[in-house]
C-alpha cells in the first residue's frame, strides 16, 4: 500500500502526544482516550505506534495514527486504536496504517490479532473484513457514553518471512525510518 503524495509513515514518538491527542478528540468526541492514557501507549514497551503525517506545505501535521499492543513473546497482539482525519478520509492512509500494524505483529511472530470497533461503524467493518478479520463476539454496550455495541474481530496471521538481508530490529523501527 502506498501513501498519496505529500504524505509518510513513521513510528510515533512520546513528543507526538499533543497532535495525537487533537486528532483523537476531533475523531472520537464522545469516547476519546484521555492523555494519560496515550501517553502511557505510546511509552509502553510492548506498543507499537506509527503515524501518517504531512511533509509539504511547512511544519508536518499528524493526519493519522494507530497502535498495536502485544507483549514480547506472546502470539496475540490487539489493535488498540486507530484515527484518520476526516478531511483525510478515503485515500487509503488507514489501510495503509493497518497493514504497517499487522506487518509489526508478524515481525514479532503474533499468531492472532484482535480488535474492537463500534457495531455503527461500517466503514471501518468493512476494512478490517478486507483483510480477514472475523466478527467473534459482541460487547453490549461497550463504548460509553454512548451505548454503542463493540464488535470483537479476529484474524489469523500467517508468520513473517524471514529476510537475510532485513534490518528490523526487534520492534521493526530501522525498517520503518528507511522508508522516509
Amino acid at each position: 500500500m502506498i501513501l498519496p503524495d505529500g504524505l509518510r509513515l513513521r513510528r510515533a514518538h512520546p513528543q507526538d502526544l499533543d497532535d495525537v491527542m487533537w486528532l483523537e478528540h476531533t475523531s472520537f468526541p464522545t469516547d476519546a482516550w484521555s492523555a494519560s492514557q496515550m501517553s502511557g501507549e505510546l511509552y509502553s514497551p510492548h506498543g507499537y505506534y506509527v503515524v501518517v503525517e504531512t511533509t509539504e506545505g511547512g511544519a508536518p501535521t499528524i493526519v493519522g495514527y494507530a497502535g498495536l499492543s502485544s507483549l514480547a513473546g506472546n502470539p496475540v497482539a490487539d489493535v488498540q486504536t486507530i484515527a484518520v482525519a476526516a478531511e483525510q478520509r478515503g485515500k487509503g492512509i488507514g489501510r495503509v496504517l493497518f497493514t504497517e500494524l499487522l506487518a509489526e505483529a508478524r515481525r514479532r511472530g503474533v499468531h492472532e490479532v484482535f480488535l474492537e470497533v463500534r457495531a455503527d461503524n461500517p466503514v471501518a467493518q468493512a476494512m478490517y473484513t478486507a483483510f480477514g478479520f472475523e466478527r467473534i463476539a459482541v460487547r453490549p454496550r461497550y463504548y460509553q457514553p454512548d451505548g454503542v455495541d463493540a464488535w470483537v474481530m479476529r484474524a489469523a496471521l500467517e508468520p513473517a518471512a524471514p529476510s537475510p538481508t532485513s534490518t528490523v530490529g526487534p520492534i521493526g523501527q530501522e525498517a520503518l525510518d528507511d522508508r522516509s
